[in-house]
């Protein structure tokens, strides 16, 4: 007995040793990771870039910053002078749009908007409206922009490049089904209802396309049936804030467009006579999976003066540009070609048949990184321009003449450089100096290259570590996920000095992964294809190899990992807290798109296939809720217009069937993003992590300060 009662009083003794041993993070700790934050980090670099605001001849004049304070520099490329100056203060761009909801001819001399859904003209020297259209009812408008997740008042048209036609749609939903919402309030709550139909749907968002004379109003039908609510290379008509797939005649005479399926797998590219509406059909193209017209960026275009198209495909594995007969519809050649990708055609010279344009991976070293090209309409001459190793972004001159360049990698600085078309350099124009960052203690992530799930595919990513590491110590990992298949992880591969909170949560003492995993565009088709038909792999597998990879190297407790992502990172969060609950042992879901059944029509059905040709149920995460064995939070916006709330609601309904405990955050009159409620859902995040991953206890309702 005697024995019994020492054992157990020692037991006891131990317990309460090691309950006192416990981590506790302070206020302090929180401030100091908050410190890595980008509104805490910004005002340590010098020299951040270059914004040019374009004189006539090419000039321009930039400001830039650093702790000596404001410098304007005036800069002639001509001349190859760059001065600094006080004659421009402020910048003064003439809007794209004379209001939100309105769109500006190219002339600036009038604009069309939406009133009762029809569509109206307003001469913008006299305020003097004309209406356009008269036969607009509810659900059945012109120029809306309201179907599935985008919902605004702006019109959504193309204006000819003389100012005199638009081409635009009258968009029927009077068939489609409602989404509802409603709001948290003292009070009868408000009904929030649109449109937004899901896969598998019988009846969905279709478009009558049509041509509008202003002058003398007059409306044009094309003479083709409607058309799907689809676009080449998004889930909505309007992805770049006017009509998607447009390419008009210099002379207004004929408008070129591409009519996409409503999966995604056929598109046919026509050309309609704007004054007949008669409508010509060039070509089509048929692919198994999805088609996509680049990467980033639509990049066909049609050239009538010799009839001719650019049109982009993914034909031979890798994304690239073809020459196309417009009056016989066949293939004069093909552009580019090679194991790399062209993302985005930036210009077109017609009299010199020359073509240039950003492509990723034809350069050694990371395939992310974007490089700028020109190469003849026959394919000949393939010329890189800029040179440096690294991610490069460029802006033309107004003479297209020039082309400022910048570039950096995710650990290098900004170098913004001036060269003539031709590539040659004209002079460097600033240097991002980052000294007083590094000062404070900062440090840039570290890039990676491991490989995928496969055992053999090249995947690219980002670690994050403490700046302070303890020798011989092993910290828990926080993997953060989005995958895609639009996007990635990553985002950017440019420099940044914050990137989100993930350098923060490695100061509280994790390791940060980010990793860019197969599915994910800006590779080849078959890399972006891996997870067609089955967005639940979420890029996983790649995950979980990637992290046991990176523990031979950093200092990873691979029994200790989580995982964290917003949106389709939600979707992907509760996907490996599920299917995987012995590797992932804590996780972050929000705002997931849970069951793709429960999202917008076009998404599932451009990346799994239309609803009665793939297994959407299998994919569904509340099928698989009654694995969890870890910690799992989820959150969502009650009032979450993109991913509706209910997505994450059936995940809580199966939890609490399957009697398991979880965490639930919910903001009550928050849509997709949390708006004001962001930093509260940051230090809530930081808190469970540090709990449950750390085994930290973190400090009571840390009130997270901002800029400071």
């Amino acid at each position: 007995m005697m024995n019994k009662y020492w054992l157990t009083a020692i037991a006891c003794t131990l317990a309460i040793g090691v309950n006192a041993q416990q981590k506790t993070l302070t206020a302090k700790d929180y401030e100091y990771a908050e410190g890595f934050m980008g509104y805490n980090t910004s005002k340590y670099i010098d020299n951040p870039g270059v914004s040019p605001n374009w004189l006539e001849n090419d000039k321009f004049w930039y400001v830039t910053r650093n702790q000596n304070g404001v410098q304007t520099y005036l800069v002639d490329p001509a001349a190859k002078t760059k001065v600094l100056t006080t004659e421009y203060k402020s910048v003064s761009a003439p809007p794209r749009r004379r209001s939100r909801n309105e769109e500006l001819s190219p002339d600036g001399k009038k604009a069309v908007f939406i009133k009762d859904y029809n569509l109206f003209l307003k001469d913008v020297a006299t305020g003097k409206t004309t209406q356009l259209t008269t036969d607009g009812v509810k659900d059945y408008g012109y120029a809306t922009d309201n179907a599935g997740w985008k919902h605004s008042d702006a019109p959504i048209v193309r204006w000819s490049p003389d100012s005199k036609k638009i081409t635009t749609f009258q968009q029927d939903q009077r068939n489609s089904k409602d989404m509802y919402l409603v709001t948290t309030n003292v009070g009868a709550p408000k009904l929030e209802a649109w449109k937004y139909p899901l896969p598998g749907d019988k009846e969905i968002a279709t478009i009558r396309r049509v041509i509008i004379e202003v002058d003398q109003p007059k409306v044009i039908s094309l003479n083709i049936p409607p058309d799907q609510h689809r676009a080449t290379l998004s889930d909505d008509i309007s992805s770049s804030g006017t009509f998607d797939d447009i390419d008009w005649k210099a002379d207004g005479s004929e408008v070129a467009f591409v009519s996409t399926s409503r999966d995604h797998k056929n598109e046919k590219f026509r050309i309609a006579n704007a004054t007949t509406g008669a409508v010509r059909e060039v070509f089509e193209e048929t692919v198994k999976t999805q088609y996509e017209s680049g990467q980033g960026a639509i990049n066909w275009r049609y050239l009538p003066s010799s009839k001719e198209i650019i049109w982009y495909s993914e034909r031979d594995n890798w994304g690239h540009l073809y020459l196309y007969d417009a009056a016989t519809g066949k293939v004069k050649n093909q552009i580019t070609k090679g194991d790399w990708v062209v993302s985005q055609l930036i210009k077109v010279d017609e009299k010199t048949r020359t073509i240039y344009f950003m492509a990723n991976g034809r350069e050694k070293g990371n395939p992310y990184f974007s490089h700028f090209y020109k190469v003849g309409f026959d394919g000949k001459n393939l010329t890189l321009l800029n040179p440096e190793e690294g991610n490069h972004s460029i802006s033309l001159s107004p003479s297209e003449k020039y082309f400022i360049d910048t570039y950096s990698q995710p650990n290098i600085p900004q170098v913004t450089v001036l060269r003539s078309l031709d590539g040659k350099l004209v002079s460097t124009l600033e240097k991002t100096d980052i000294s007083r960052l590094t000062a404070t203690g900062w440090k840039a992530p570290a890039p990676v290259s491991v490989k995928a799930g496969d055992g053999k595919t090249d995947i690219y990513g980002l670690v994050f570590t403490p700046t302070k590491i303890e020798a011989g110590k092993k910290y828990p990992v926080i993997d953060y996920i989005y995958p895609g298949p639009q996007g990635g992880s990553v985002g950017s591969w440019s420099f940044s000095a914050a990137r989100g909170d993930h350098q923060a949560l490695a100061e509280l003492g994790f390791i940060v992964v980010v990793i860019e995993g197969t599915s994910n565009p800006d590779r080849s088709k078959s890399f972006h294809d891996m997870s067609y038909g089955n967005m639940a792999v979420n890029t996983l597998p790649d995950q979980i190899a990637a992290i046991k990879q990176l523990s031979a190297k950093y200092p990873i407790d691979t029994t200790k990992v989580g995982i964290w992502g917003h949106s389709g990172g939600g979707f992907a969060t509760a996907t490996a807290m599920f299917r995987y609950p012995d590797f992932f042992k804590v996780g972050i879901s929000e705002s997931g798109n849970h069951d793709n059944r429960n999202y917008e029509d076009d998404w599932g059905e451009r990346y799994n296939g239309l609803l009665e040709n793939a297994d959407y149920d299998a994919q569904a995460n509340q099928n698989y809720a009654k694995n969890l064995k870890g910690k799992l939070m989820l959150v969502h916006g009650l009032m979450d217009d993109n991913v509706p709330p209910y997505n994450t609601l059936l995940v809580v309904e199966a939890l609490e069937k399957a009697n398991k405990s979880f965490d639930l955050v919910i903001f009550p009159n928050s849509a997709h993003g949390y708006g004001s409620y962001s930093p509260y859902m940051m230090r809530r995040r930081w808190d469970y992590f540090v709990q449950h991953l750390l085994g930290a206890e973190p400090p009571k309702d840390y009130q997270m300060k901002g800029s400071r």
